[in-house]
Protein backbone atom coordinates (compact mmCIF):
# COMPACT_ATOMS: atom_id res chain seq x y z
CA UNK A 1 0.00 0.00 0.00
CA UNK A 2 1.13 3.61 -0.39
CA UNK A 3 2.04 5.21 3.14
CA UNK A 4 1.33 8.57 3.44
CA UNK A 5 4.09 10.96 3.92
CA UNK A 6 3.78 13.77 7.05
CA UNK A 7 2.98 16.23 3.95
CA UNK A 8 0.17 14.00 2.78
CA UNK A 9 -0.97 13.72 6.66
CA UNK A 10 -0.98 16.98 6.80
CA UNK A 11 -2.56 18.17 3.84
CA UNK A 12 -5.46 16.12 4.74
CA UNK A 13 -6.06 17.29 7.84
CA UNK A 14 -6.04 20.81 7.18
CA UNK A 15 -8.82 20.13 4.79
CA UNK A 16 -10.97 18.35 7.31
CA UNK A 17 -10.47 21.58 9.33
CA UNK A 18 -11.16 23.85 6.59
CA UNK A 19 -14.47 21.72 5.89
CA UNK A 20 -15.71 22.49 9.35
CA UNK A 21 -15.25 25.80 9.24
CA UNK A 22 -17.14 25.59 5.63
CA UNK A 23 -19.92 23.68 7.60
CA UNK A 24 -20.10 25.54 10.62
CA UNK A 25 -20.42 28.88 8.39
CA UNK A 26 -23.19 27.31 6.37
CA UNK A 27 -24.94 26.49 9.54
CA UNK A 28 -25.18 30.02 11.20
CA UNK A 29 -26.16 31.43 7.54
CA UNK A 30 -22.59 33.24 6.79
CA UNK A 31 -22.24 30.81 3.83
CA UNK A 32 -24.88 30.51 0.95
CA UNK A 33 -26.50 27.48 0.01
CA UNK A 34 -25.13 27.79 -3.45
CA UNK A 35 -21.83 28.53 -2.03
CA UNK A 36 -21.50 25.85 0.42
CA UNK A 37 -22.63 23.29 -2.60
CA UNK A 38 -19.46 23.02 -4.51
CA UNK A 39 -17.62 22.81 -1.73
CA UNK A 40 -19.30 20.09 0.03
CA UNK A 41 -19.55 18.50 -3.06
CA UNK A 42 -15.45 18.39 -3.76
CA UNK A 43 -15.40 16.56 -0.31
CA UNK A 44 -17.64 13.83 -1.20
CA UNK A 45 -20.62 15.50 0.19
CA UNK A 46 -24.45 14.64 -1.62
CA UNK A 47 -27.53 15.45 -1.04
CA UNK A 48 -29.61 11.87 -2.26
CA UNK A 49 -33.74 10.82 -2.40
CA UNK A 50 -33.94 10.72 1.64
CA UNK A 51 -30.33 11.79 2.96
CA UNK A 52 -27.06 12.70 2.74
CA UNK A 53 -23.95 10.52 0.78
CA UNK A 54 -20.62 11.00 1.70
CA UNK A 55 -18.71 9.06 -0.82
CA UNK A 56 -15.13 8.05 0.56
CA UNK A 57 -12.04 7.66 -2.16
CA UNK A 58 -10.55 4.20 -2.21
CA UNK A 59 -7.16 5.35 -3.81
CA UNK A 60 -6.83 2.33 -6.20
CA UNK A 61 -8.67 0.24 -4.25
CA UNK A 62 -6.20 -0.10 -1.48
CA UNK A 63 -7.58 -0.32 1.98
CA UNK A 64 -5.22 -1.12 5.74
CA UNK A 65 -7.20 -3.23 8.66
CA UNK A 66 -7.16 0.11 10.34
CA UNK A 67 -8.91 2.00 7.52
CA UNK A 68 -11.70 -0.65 7.29
CA UNK A 69 -12.08 -0.52 11.33
CA UNK A 70 -12.65 3.01 10.91
CA UNK A 71 -14.98 2.78 7.81
CA UNK A 72 -16.99 0.12 10.35
CA UNK A 73 -17.26 2.95 12.46
CA UNK A 74 -18.58 5.28 10.76
CA UNK A 75 -21.12 2.96 9.59
CA UNK A 76 -22.06 2.08 13.01
CA UNK A 77 -22.40 5.18 14.61
CA UNK A 78 -23.11 8.12 12.36
CA UNK A 79 -24.59 6.18 9.07
CA UNK A 80 -28.43 6.35 11.02
CA UNK A 81 -31.45 8.03 9.87
CA UNK A 82 -33.45 10.52 11.32
CA UNK A 83 -36.43 8.44 12.76
CA UNK A 84 -38.83 10.36 9.99
CA UNK A 85 -36.70 10.60 7.24
CA UNK A 86 -36.36 6.93 7.50
CA UNK A 87 -40.24 6.27 7.61
CA UNK A 88 -40.66 7.77 4.91
CA UNK A 89 -38.12 6.14 2.96
CA UNK A 90 -39.77 3.18 4.11
CA UNK A 91 -42.99 4.20 2.37
CA UNK A 92 -41.46 3.56 -0.74
CA UNK A 93 -40.93 -0.04 -0.05
CA UNK A 94 -44.34 -2.68 -1.52
CA UNK A 95 -43.85 -1.88 -4.87
CA UNK A 96 -41.29 -4.82 -5.43
CA UNK A 97 -40.25 -6.86 -2.44
CA UNK A 98 -40.27 -5.97 1.77
CA UNK A 99 -36.78 -5.30 1.89
CA UNK A 100 -35.68 -2.70 4.69
CA UNK A 101 -33.34 -0.02 3.49
CA UNK A 102 -30.40 -0.69 5.30
CA UNK A 103 -28.26 1.33 7.96
CA UNK A 104 -25.45 1.21 9.58
CA UNK A 105 -23.83 0.13 6.21
CA UNK A 106 -21.20 0.89 3.55
CA UNK A 107 -21.34 0.61 -0.26
CA UNK A 108 -18.56 -0.59 -2.18
CA UNK A 109 -19.08 1.39 -5.82
CA UNK A 110 -17.67 0.33 -9.32
CA UNK A 111 -15.20 2.82 -8.91
CA UNK A 112 -13.37 1.86 -5.91
CA UNK A 113 -15.00 4.23 -4.16
CA UNK A 114 -17.30 3.62 -0.05
CA UNK A 115 -20.40 5.20 0.06
CA UNK A 116 -23.08 5.80 3.29
CA UNK A 117 -26.30 6.63 2.86
CA UNK A 118 -27.30 8.30 5.87
CA UNK A 119 -25.05 10.38 7.77
CA UNK A 120 -26.63 14.15 9.01
CA UNK A 121 -24.71 16.80 7.26
CA UNK A 122 -24.70 17.91 10.62
CA UNK A 123 -22.03 15.49 11.65
CA UNK A 124 -19.97 15.18 8.34
CA UNK A 125 -16.97 17.22 9.62
CA UNK A 126 -17.30 14.73 12.53
CA UNK A 127 -17.01 12.07 10.22
CA UNK A 128 -14.06 13.98 8.13
CA UNK A 129 -11.87 14.24 11.04
CA UNK A 130 -12.37 10.46 11.81
CA UNK A 131 -11.24 9.32 7.92
CA UNK A 132 -8.28 12.12 8.31
CA UNK A 133 -7.00 9.66 11.48
CA UNK A 134 -6.36 6.71 9.20
CA UNK A 135 -5.44 8.91 5.67
CA UNK A 136 -9.06 8.93 4.33
CA UNK A 137 -10.96 11.49 2.66
CA UNK A 138 -13.47 12.08 -0.11
CA UNK A 139 -11.80 14.93 -2.10
CA UNK A 140 -13.00 15.37 -5.66
CA UNK A 141 -15.14 11.98 -5.04
CA UNK A 142 -18.10 14.26 -6.68
CA UNK A 143 -17.97 17.99 -8.45
CA UNK A 144 -16.57 18.54 -11.85
CA UNK A 145 -12.90 17.61 -11.63
CA UNK A 146 -10.38 14.82 -11.92
CA UNK A 147 -12.00 11.73 -9.80
CA UNK A 148 -10.93 9.19 -7.84
CA UNK A 149 -8.28 7.36 -10.46
CA UNK A 150 -9.06 4.35 -10.24
CA UNK A 151 -6.97 0.84 -11.20
CA UNK A 152 -6.71 -3.24 -11.51
CA UNK A 153 -7.23 -4.62 -8.06
CA UNK A 154 -4.29 -6.85 -8.62
CA UNK A 155 -1.95 -4.44 -9.48
CA UNK A 156 1.28 -5.02 -8.35
CA UNK A 157 0.99 -8.76 -7.54
CA UNK A 158 -0.95 -9.56 -11.40
CA UNK A 159 1.17 -12.43 -12.87
CA UNK A 160 0.30 -10.78 -16.55
CA UNK A 161 1.54 -7.67 -15.33
CA UNK A 162 3.84 -5.33 -17.26
CA UNK A 163 4.39 -2.94 -14.83
CA UNK A 164 3.05 -2.07 -11.53
CA UNK A 165 0.45 0.83 -12.70
CA UNK A 166 -0.35 2.09 -8.57
CA UNK A 167 3.06 4.74 -8.62
CA UNK A 168 1.72 6.16 -11.42
CA UNK A 169 -1.60 6.71 -10.54
CA UNK A 170 -0.19 8.13 -7.20
CA UNK A 171 1.75 10.14 -8.83
CA UNK A 172 -1.65 11.30 -10.43
CA UNK A 173 -3.07 11.47 -7.51
CA UNK A 174 -1.19 13.86 -6.54
CA UNK A 175 -0.74 15.94 -9.40
CA UNK A 176 -4.78 16.20 -10.05
CA UNK A 177 -5.69 16.93 -6.12
CA UNK A 178 -6.85 20.46 -5.95
CA UNK A 179 -5.18 21.34 -9.03
CA UNK A 180 -6.22 24.75 -9.81
CA UNK A 181 -6.81 24.90 -13.75
CA UNK A 182 -9.03 21.74 -13.49
CA UNK A 183 -11.33 21.90 -10.36
CA UNK A 184 -14.12 23.44 -11.95
CA UNK A 185 -13.78 21.10 -15.69
CA UNK A 186 -17.24 21.33 -17.84
CA UNK A 187 -18.35 17.90 -16.05
CA UNK A 188 -16.89 14.94 -13.85
CA UNK A 189 -13.18 13.67 -15.36
CA UNK A 190 -12.81 9.88 -14.42
CA UNK A 191 -9.27 8.39 -15.37
CA UNK A 192 -8.32 4.45 -15.30
CA UNK A 193 -4.81 2.81 -15.34
CA UNK A 194 -3.89 -1.04 -15.71
CA UNK A 195 -0.46 -2.43 -15.60
CA UNK A 196 -1.53 -6.03 -17.10
CA UNK A 197 -1.95 -7.50 -20.45
CA UNK A 198 -5.45 -8.43 -19.10
CA UNK A 199 -7.58 -5.05 -18.94
CA UNK A 200 -9.26 -5.78 -15.33
CA UNK A 201 -9.91 -1.59 -14.58
CA UNK A 202 -12.36 -1.13 -17.68
CA UNK A 203 -9.91 1.50 -19.35
CA UNK A 204 -12.10 2.28 -22.38
CA UNK A 205 -14.78 3.21 -20.46
CA UNK A 206 -13.22 6.10 -18.99
CA UNK A 207 -12.89 9.35 -19.78
CA UNK A 208 -9.17 8.21 -20.08
CA UNK A 209 -8.10 4.86 -20.08
CA UNK A 210 -4.22 3.90 -19.87
CA UNK A 211 -2.71 0.87 -20.42
CA UNK A 212 0.59 -0.10 -19.78
CA UNK A 213 2.31 -1.54 -22.40
CA UNK A 214 5.89 -2.40 -24.06
CA UNK A 215 6.97 -0.97 -27.43
CA UNK A 216 9.39 -3.30 -29.64
CA UNK A 217 12.69 -2.19 -28.13
CA UNK A 218 11.40 -2.88 -24.36
CA UNK A 219 10.52 0.42 -23.43
CA UNK A 220 7.65 0.97 -20.96
CA UNK A 221 4.94 3.42 -21.89
CA UNK A 222 1.18 4.01 -22.39
CA UNK A 223 -1.95 3.15 -24.65
CA UNK A 224 -3.56 6.29 -24.26
CA UNK A 225 -7.75 6.24 -24.83
CA UNK A 226 -9.45 9.03 -24.68
CA UNK A 227 -13.49 9.85 -24.10
CA UNK A 228 -14.93 6.83 -23.08
CA UNK A 229 -17.97 6.50 -21.31
CA UNK A 230 -21.36 5.42 -20.76
CA UNK A 231 -24.42 7.44 -19.91
CA UNK A 232 -26.95 8.42 -21.97
CA UNK A 233 -24.05 8.23 -24.85
CA UNK A 234 -21.82 4.73 -24.26
CA UNK A 235 -18.70 5.42 -25.76
CA UNK A 236 -15.46 3.63 -26.01
CA UNK A 237 -12.59 5.54 -25.37
CA UNK A 238 -10.31 6.76 -29.13
CA UNK A 239 -6.66 5.91 -29.13
CA UNK A 240 -4.52 9.08 -29.50
CA UNK A 241 -1.37 7.28 -28.67
CA UNK A 242 -1.13 3.50 -29.22
CA UNK A 243 3.08 3.95 -27.10
CA UNK A 244 3.38 7.48 -24.91
CA UNK A 245 6.84 6.94 -22.71
CA UNK A 246 6.02 6.86 -19.42
CA UNK A 247 8.10 9.75 -18.59
CA UNK A 248 5.47 12.02 -20.76
CA UNK A 249 2.24 10.76 -19.03
CA UNK A 250 1.35 14.02 -16.74
CA UNK A 251 2.16 16.23 -19.84
CA UNK A 252 0.16 14.04 -22.14
CA UNK A 253 -2.91 14.58 -19.98
CA UNK A 254 -2.33 18.01 -18.62
CA UNK A 255 -2.77 18.84 -22.59
CA UNK A 256 -6.02 16.15 -22.91
CA UNK A 257 -7.49 17.61 -20.19
CA UNK A 258 -6.24 21.57 -20.89
CA UNK A 259 -8.15 21.06 -24.36
CA UNK A 260 -11.57 19.67 -22.68
CA UNK A 261 -11.34 22.48 -20.44
CA UNK A 262 -11.56 24.64 -22.77
CA UNK A 263 -13.75 23.47 -25.97
CA UNK A 264 -16.20 21.18 -23.64
CA UNK A 265 -19.75 22.36 -23.54
CA UNK A 266 -20.79 24.12 -20.45
CA UNK A 267 -24.23 25.15 -21.54
CA UNK A 268 -25.68 21.69 -21.43
CA UNK A 269 -24.83 18.77 -18.91
CA UNK A 270 -25.94 16.14 -20.91
CA UNK A 271 -23.37 17.16 -23.61
CA UNK A 272 -21.06 18.63 -21.52
CA UNK A 273 -18.37 15.02 -20.60
CA UNK A 274 -15.24 15.00 -22.97
CA UNK A 275 -16.57 11.92 -24.84
CA UNK A 276 -19.03 14.23 -26.77
CA UNK A 277 -16.65 16.85 -27.20
CA UNK A 278 -14.08 14.02 -29.09
CA UNK A 279 -16.84 12.31 -30.68
CA UNK A 280 -18.13 15.38 -32.53
CA UNK A 281 -14.69 17.50 -33.28
CA UNK A 282 -12.84 14.07 -33.97
CA UNK A 283 -9.31 14.50 -35.96
CA UNK A 284 -9.80 18.24 -34.49
CA UNK A 285 -9.87 17.16 -31.16
CA UNK A 286 -6.65 14.78 -31.30
CA UNK A 287 -4.59 17.78 -33.62
CA UNK A 288 -5.74 19.81 -30.91
CA UNK A 289 -4.67 18.11 -28.22
CA UNK A 290 -0.85 17.46 -29.87
CA UNK A 291 -0.48 20.95 -30.35
CA UNK A 292 -1.17 21.62 -27.04
CA UNK A 293 1.36 18.79 -25.81
CA UNK A 294 4.02 19.93 -28.37
CA UNK A 295 3.48 23.38 -26.11
CA UNK A 296 3.91 22.13 -22.75
CA UNK A 297 7.16 20.10 -24.18
CA UNK A 298 8.77 23.47 -26.53
CA UNK A 299 7.86 26.26 -24.72
CA UNK A 300 6.72 25.34 -21.03
CA UNK A 301 9.83 23.42 -20.22
CA UNK A 302 7.56 19.72 -19.80
CA UNK A 303 7.27 20.85 -16.29
CA UNK A 304 5.31 17.71 -15.60
CA UNK A 305 7.72 15.07 -17.05
CA UNK A 306 8.32 12.04 -14.09
CA UNK A 307 11.81 11.67 -13.78
CA UNK A 308 13.52 8.37 -12.70
CA UNK A 309 14.27 9.96 -8.99
CA UNK A 310 10.55 11.26 -8.61
CA UNK A 311 8.82 7.48 -9.79
CA UNK A 312 11.73 5.52 -7.37
CA UNK A 313 10.33 8.05 -4.51
CA UNK A 314 6.67 6.99 -4.89
CA UNK A 315 7.91 3.46 -6.15
CA UNK A 316 9.41 2.67 -2.50
CA UNK A 317 5.93 3.49 -1.06
CA UNK A 318 4.58 0.38 -3.07
CA UNK A 319 6.94 -2.25 -1.64
CA UNK A 320 5.24 -5.68 -0.44
CA UNK A 321 4.11 -6.55 3.28
CA UNK A 322 6.53 -7.64 5.56
CA UNK A 323 4.66 -11.20 5.89
CA UNK A 324 4.68 -12.94 8.76
CA UNK A 325 7.86 -14.86 9.66
CA UNK A 326 7.11 -19.01 9.01
CA UNK A 327 8.14 -22.08 8.19
CA UNK A 328 6.46 -22.56 5.38
CA UNK A 329 6.14 -25.55 3.96
CA UNK A 330 6.80 -27.33 -0.08
CA UNK A 331 4.74 -25.59 -2.60
CA UNK A 332 4.30 -29.31 -3.42
CA UNK A 333 2.88 -30.36 -0.26
CA UNK A 334 0.92 -27.09 -0.33
CA UNK A 335 -0.58 -28.19 -3.48
CA UNK A 336 -1.06 -32.15 -2.41
CA UNK A 337 -3.00 -30.57 0.99
CA UNK A 338 -5.41 -28.35 -1.07
CA UNK A 339 -6.52 -31.23 -3.75
CA UNK A 340 -6.74 -33.42 -0.60
CA UNK A 341 -9.21 -30.49 0.74
CA UNK A 342 -10.89 -29.90 -2.50
CA UNK A 343 -11.74 -33.59 -2.99
CA UNK A 344 -12.95 -34.00 0.46
CA UNK A 345 -15.40 -30.71 -0.02
CA UNK A 346 -17.16 -30.00 -3.13
CA UNK A 347 -17.61 -26.73 -2.05
CA UNK A 348 -13.92 -25.69 -1.02
CA UNK A 349 -13.37 -27.05 -4.69
CA UNK A 350 -15.52 -24.83 -6.15
CA UNK A 351 -14.28 -21.67 -4.03
CA UNK A 352 -10.66 -22.32 -4.80
CA UNK A 353 -11.81 -22.10 -9.09
CA UNK A 354 -13.85 -19.16 -8.37
CA UNK A 355 -12.72 -17.00 -5.86
CA UNK A 356 -8.80 -17.43 -5.62
CA UNK A 357 -6.31 -15.93 -8.37
CA UNK A 358 -2.70 -16.69 -9.04
CA UNK A 359 0.07 -14.14 -7.44
CA UNK A 360 3.21 -12.95 -9.25
CA UNK A 361 4.66 -14.36 -5.67
CA UNK A 362 4.46 -18.18 -6.42
CA UNK A 363 3.68 -18.76 -2.56
CA UNK A 364 0.62 -16.25 -2.37
CA UNK A 365 -2.53 -16.13 -3.63
CA UNK A 366 -5.07 -13.04 -4.22
CA UNK A 367 -8.73 -14.31 -2.80
CA UNK A 368 -12.15 -12.65 -3.49
CA UNK A 369 -14.59 -11.92 -0.93
CA UNK A 370 -17.79 -12.58 -2.35
CA UNK A 371 -20.02 -9.45 -1.52
CA UNK A 372 -23.26 -11.04 -3.38
CA UNK A 373 -25.61 -12.85 -1.81
CA UNK A 374 -29.45 -13.09 -1.09
CA UNK A 375 -30.88 -10.57 0.67
CA UNK A 376 -28.06 -7.71 0.78
CA UNK A 377 -27.89 -5.63 -1.94
CA UNK A 378 -24.67 -6.13 -4.05
CA UNK A 379 -21.53 -4.04 -2.58
CA UNK A 380 -23.46 -3.70 0.34
CA UNK A 381 -21.37 -4.51 3.76
CA UNK A 382 -23.03 -3.56 7.20
CA UNK A 383 -20.65 -2.47 10.46
CA UNK A 384 -20.03 -5.78 11.78
CA UNK A 385 -18.99 -7.22 8.13
CA UNK A 386 -16.54 -4.67 7.55
CA UNK A 387 -14.45 -5.43 11.32
CA UNK A 388 -14.21 -8.82 10.16
CA UNK A 389 -12.60 -7.69 7.03
CA UNK A 390 -10.16 -6.31 8.91
CA UNK A 391 -10.19 -8.98 10.71
CA UNK A 392 -9.55 -11.23 7.77
CA UNK A 393 -7.00 -9.31 6.77
CA UNK A 394 -4.90 -9.07 9.12
CA UNK A 395 -4.72 -12.67 9.84
CA UNK A 396 -4.46 -13.96 6.20
CA UNK A 397 -3.23 -10.49 3.77
CA UNK A 398 -0.60 -8.32 6.15
CA UNK A 399 -3.29 -6.01 7.57
CA UNK A 400 -4.78 -5.71 3.51
CA UNK A 401 -8.08 -5.34 1.40
CA UNK A 402 -8.73 -4.28 -1.90
CA UNK A 403 -12.11 -2.78 -3.44
CA UNK A 404 -13.12 -4.49 -6.64
CA UNK A 405 -14.82 -2.75 -10.04
CA UNK A 406 -17.34 -5.80 -9.25
CA UNK A 407 -18.40 -4.91 -5.69
CA UNK A 408 -16.25 -7.09 -3.89
CA UNK A 409 -13.42 -7.31 -1.67
CA UNK A 410 -9.88 -9.03 -2.57
CA UNK A 411 -7.04 -10.17 -0.13
CA UNK A 412 -3.72 -9.54 -1.46
CA UNK A 413 -1.26 -11.43 0.45
CA UNK A 414 -2.61 -14.78 1.42
CA UNK A 415 -0.40 -17.79 1.64
CA UNK A 416 -1.08 -20.60 -0.68
CA UNK A 417 -0.86 -23.27 2.33
CA UNK A 418 -3.49 -20.70 4.69
CA UNK A 419 -6.69 -20.87 2.02
CA UNK A 420 -8.51 -23.63 3.81
CA UNK A 421 -8.33 -21.94 6.88
CA UNK A 422 -9.33 -18.84 5.04
CA UNK A 423 -12.49 -20.75 3.42
CA UNK A 424 -13.32 -21.73 6.97
CA UNK A 425 -13.04 -17.96 8.33
CA UNK A 426 -14.64 -16.40 5.41
CA UNK A 427 -17.68 -18.99 4.84
CA UNK A 428 -18.46 -18.34 8.61
CA UNK A 429 -18.51 -14.36 7.76
CA UNK A 430 -20.58 -15.34 4.66
CA UNK A 431 -18.14 -14.47 2.30
CA UNK A 432 -17.32 -17.56 0.65
CA UNK A 433 -19.99 -17.89 -2.60
CA UNK A 434 -18.25 -19.45 -4.87
CA UNK A 435 -20.38 -17.45 -7.35
CA UNK A 436 -17.25 -14.95 -9.13
CA UNK A 437 -17.76 -13.75 -12.60
CA UNK A 438 -21.02 -15.80 -12.51
CA UNK A 439 -24.43 -14.62 -12.75
CA UNK A 440 -25.55 -13.88 -9.20
CA UNK A 441 -21.98 -11.57 -8.91
CA UNK A 442 -23.45 -9.31 -10.46
CA UNK A 443 -23.17 -4.96 -10.14
CA UNK A 444 -25.79 -2.92 -8.99
CA UNK A 445 -26.44 1.04 -8.30
CA UNK A 446 -28.19 1.39 -5.51
CA UNK A 447 -31.05 3.06 -7.76
CA UNK A 448 -34.27 4.45 -6.64
CA UNK A 449 -34.13 3.09 -3.00
CA UNK A 450 -31.52 6.02 -2.17
CA UNK A 451 -30.52 8.28 -5.49
CA UNK A 452 -32.05 11.22 -6.38
CA UNK A 453 -31.19 10.68 -10.28
CA UNK A 454 -32.91 7.01 -10.38
CA UNK A 455 -35.20 6.10 -12.01
CA UNK A 456 -36.13 3.16 -10.97
CA UNK A 457 -34.90 0.50 -8.13
CA UNK A 458 -32.25 -2.00 -8.68
CA UNK A 459 -31.65 -3.82 -5.13
CA UNK A 460 -34.86 -5.39 -5.73
CA UNK A 461 -34.59 -6.51 -9.37
CA UNK A 462 -30.92 -7.91 -7.58
CA UNK A 463 -32.60 -9.37 -5.36
CA UNK A 464 -35.22 -11.12 -7.31
CA UNK A 465 -32.62 -12.74 -9.80
CA UNK A 466 -30.52 -13.67 -6.83
CA UNK A 467 -33.17 -15.23 -5.19
CA UNK A 468 -33.96 -17.40 -8.55
CA UNK A 469 -30.87 -18.45 -9.20
CA UNK A 470 -29.30 -19.59 -5.19
CA UNK A 471 -28.38 -23.42 -7.18
CA UNK A 472 -24.32 -23.24 -7.35
CA UNK A 473 -24.50 -26.65 -10.17
CA UNK A 474 -26.90 -24.21 -12.30
CA UNK A 475 -24.72 -20.80 -11.91
CA UNK A 476 -22.04 -23.20 -12.75
CA UNK A 477 -23.59 -24.95 -15.51
CA UNK A 478 -24.83 -21.35 -16.74
CA UNK A 479 -20.83 -20.07 -16.60
CA UNK A 480 -19.18 -16.88 -16.30
CA UNK A 481 -21.82 -14.20 -17.29
CA UNK A 482 -22.06 -10.51 -16.60
CA UNK A 483 -25.34 -9.35 -14.87
CA UNK A 484 -25.30 -5.24 -14.35
CA UNK A 485 -27.98 -3.24 -13.32
CA UNK A 486 -28.62 0.49 -13.35
CA UNK A 487 -31.39 2.61 -11.77
CA UNK A 488 -31.06 5.27 -14.69
CA UNK A 489 -29.39 6.39 -18.08
CA UNK A 490 -26.36 7.33 -15.63
CA UNK A 491 -25.23 4.31 -15.67
CA UNK A 492 -23.71 3.95 -12.23
CA UNK A 493 -24.15 0.32 -12.16
CA UNK A 494 -22.35 -0.48 -15.84
CA UNK A 495 -25.37 -1.84 -17.85
CA UNK A 496 -23.83 -0.65 -21.03
CA UNK A 497 -20.78 -3.29 -20.39
CA UNK A 498 -22.96 -6.59 -19.26
CA UNK A 499 -23.48 -9.12 -21.25
CA UNK A 500 -26.57 -8.89 -19.87
CA UNK A 501 -27.15 -5.03 -18.74
CA UNK A 502 -30.53 -3.81 -16.89
CA UNK A 503 -31.19 -0.17 -16.90
CA UNK A 504 -34.13 1.05 -14.78
CA UNK A 505 -36.69 3.89 -16.61
CA UNK A 506 -39.29 5.64 -15.84
CA UNK A 507 -42.49 5.67 -18.17
CA UNK A 508 -45.59 7.23 -16.87
CA UNK A 509 -44.29 7.68 -13.33
CA UNK A 510 -43.76 3.67 -13.01
CA UNK A 511 -40.39 1.70 -12.86
CA UNK A 512 -40.15 -0.32 -16.13
CA UNK A 513 -36.39 -1.89 -17.23
CA UNK A 514 -34.90 -2.43 -20.22
CA UNK A 515 -33.02 -5.37 -20.87
CA UNK A 516 -29.56 -5.10 -22.83
CA UNK A 517 -27.04 -7.63 -24.35
CA UNK A 518 -24.03 -8.31 -25.42
CA UNK A 519 -22.35 -5.74 -23.33
CA UNK A 520 -18.48 -5.85 -22.28
CA UNK A 521 -16.26 -4.25 -20.18
CA UNK A 522 -13.09 -5.01 -21.88
CA UNK A 523 -11.79 -7.92 -19.93
CA UNK A 524 -10.60 -11.28 -21.00
CA UNK A 525 -13.70 -13.24 -19.84
CA UNK A 526 -15.62 -10.70 -22.00
CA UNK A 527 -12.95 -9.20 -24.69
CA UNK A 528 -13.09 -5.76 -27.34
CA UNK A 529 -15.41 -3.37 -24.87
CA UNK A 530 -18.59 -2.47 -26.13
CA UNK A 531 -21.82 -1.46 -25.51
CA UNK A 532 -24.89 -3.86 -25.32
CA UNK A 533 -28.00 -3.67 -27.44
CA UNK A 534 -31.31 -3.10 -26.26
CA UNK A 535 -33.64 -6.78 -27.15
CA UNK A 536 -36.80 -4.47 -27.39
CA UNK A 537 -39.22 -2.39 -25.08
CA UNK A 538 -39.10 -1.77 -21.69
CA UNK A 539 -39.98 -4.25 -19.10
CA UNK A 540 -41.99 -4.32 -16.23
CA UNK A 541 -40.33 -5.16 -12.47
CA UNK A 542 -42.03 -8.55 -12.24
CA UNK A 543 -41.71 -9.60 -15.90
CA UNK A 544 -38.17 -9.45 -15.28
CA UNK A 545 -36.86 -12.17 -13.93
CA UNK A 546 -38.89 -14.62 -16.07
CA UNK A 547 -36.67 -12.20 -19.03
CA UNK A 548 -33.64 -13.26 -17.83
CA UNK A 549 -34.81 -17.05 -17.31
CA UNK A 550 -35.67 -16.66 -21.58
CA UNK A 551 -32.89 -15.29 -22.38
CA UNK A 552 -30.48 -18.44 -20.41
CA UNK A 553 -32.84 -21.09 -21.86
CA UNK A 554 -31.84 -19.59 -25.42
CA UNK A 555 -27.97 -19.74 -24.30
CA UNK A 556 -28.33 -23.38 -22.89
CA UNK A 557 -30.58 -24.18 -26.06
CA UNK A 558 -27.82 -23.22 -28.63
CA UNK A 559 -24.53 -23.33 -27.29
CA UNK A 560 -21.28 -25.61 -28.12
CA UNK A 561 -20.03 -27.49 -25.60
CA UNK A 562 -17.81 -25.07 -23.23
CA UNK A 563 -19.18 -22.00 -24.80
CA UNK A 564 -19.80 -19.64 -22.88
CA UNK A 565 -22.60 -16.96 -22.54
CA UNK A 566 -21.26 -14.43 -24.53
CA UNK A 567 -19.46 -16.55 -27.73
CA UNK A 568 -22.95 -18.06 -27.74
CA UNK A 569 -24.39 -14.47 -28.06
CA UNK A 570 -21.92 -13.72 -30.74
CA UNK A 571 -21.91 -16.49 -32.51
CA UNK A 572 -25.83 -16.72 -32.85
CA UNK A 573 -26.48 -13.40 -32.78
CA UNK A 574 -29.22 -11.24 -31.38
CA UNK A 575 -32.20 -12.34 -33.08
CA UNK A 576 -32.74 -15.46 -31.08
CA UNK A 577 -32.24 -13.85 -27.56
CA UNK A 578 -34.25 -11.52 -28.22
CA UNK A 579 -37.52 -13.37 -29.53
CA UNK A 580 -36.91 -15.36 -25.73
CA UNK A 581 -36.75 -12.28 -23.94
CA UNK A 582 -40.17 -10.92 -25.69
CA UNK A 583 -41.54 -14.51 -25.78
CA UNK A 584 -41.15 -14.05 -22.44
CA UNK A 585 -43.38 -10.82 -21.93
CA UNK A 586 -46.42 -12.63 -23.48
CA UNK A 587 -46.64 -14.96 -21.38
CA UNK A 588 -46.05 -13.05 -17.91
CA UNK A 589 -48.86 -10.72 -19.28
CA UNK A 590 -51.37 -13.78 -20.18
CA UNK A 591 -50.66 -15.63 -16.75
CA UNK A 592 -51.65 -12.66 -15.23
Amino acid sequence: MYQYTDFDRQFVHQRAAQFRDQLERWQSGKLHEDEFRPLRLQNGWYVQRYAPMLRVAVPYGELSSKQIRVLAKIAREYDEPEAEVYRNALKTQGKLGTQKLPTHYAHFSTRQNVQYNWIPLAKSADVMDLLASVDMHGIQTSGNCIRNITSDERAGIAVDEIADPRPFAEIMRQWSTLHPEFAFLPRKFKIAITGATEDRAATGWHDVGLHVVKNEAGDIGFRVQVGGGMGRTPIIGTVLREFLPWQQIMNYLEAVIRVYNRYGRRDNIYKARIKILVKAEGQRYIDDVEAEYKQILEHDGAPHTITQAEYDRVAASFVPPQLATRVLQSAEQTDADLRKYAADDVRFARWLARNVAPHKNPALRAVTLSFKRLHQAPGDADANQLDTIAQLADRFSAGEARVTHDQNVVLPWVHAEDLHALWYAAREAGFASANVHLLTDMIACPGGDFCSLANARSIPIAEAITERYQDLDELDDLGEIDLHISGCINSCGHHHSGHIGILGVDKDGKEWYQVSLGGSDGSALSGTPQAGKAVGPSFSAAEVPDVIEAVLGTYRDTRNAGETFIDTLRRVGHDPFKASANGARIKVEATA
